[in-house]
């Protein structure tokens, strides 16, 4: 059985420098792209995992910018932590669950969510 097709984004970080917080995937997987869903951000989270989700953003702003992207293989949880707030549908209607959607950053929420990101907050 043939694996679905996602677009690989080349260049982008594989990971956050020194830990184990994936940012894409290897490979598509052979049921289907993992559905993106909203995960709530509670205030206690790890430190590690707030600059995995500030790495992750500052990541995909300088991939991208403003432009809308394919969700390819980029890590549906940690998309999942972004989605709904700072990474939005650019399409309607979304597929949350397909490799082929296509996703834009929500400038004006990650400056607030993330006032520290380089070129981000300029």
């Amino acid at each position: 059985m043939a694996l679905p097709y996602m677009d690989k984004h080349r260049g982008f970080p594989g990971r956050l420098p020194g830990t184990d917080f994936q940012f894409v995937l290897r490979r598509a997987n052979k049921d289907g792209a993992t559905p993106l869903s909203q995960r709530i951000r509670y205030p206690d989270r790890r430190p590690a995992d707030k600059r995995a989700d500030a790495g992750f953003i500052q990541a995909l702003w300088e991939a991208f910018g403003e432009e809308p992207f394919v969700r390819g293989n980029l890590d549906a949880g940690r998309l999942s932590w972004l989605f709904g707030r700072e990474v939005i549908p650019a399409e309607d209607p979304f597929d949350p669950a397909s490799y082929e959607a296509m996703l834009r950053i929500d400038v004006k929420v990650a400056r607030q969510s993330f006032p520290d990101i380089p070129g981000l907050n300029e």
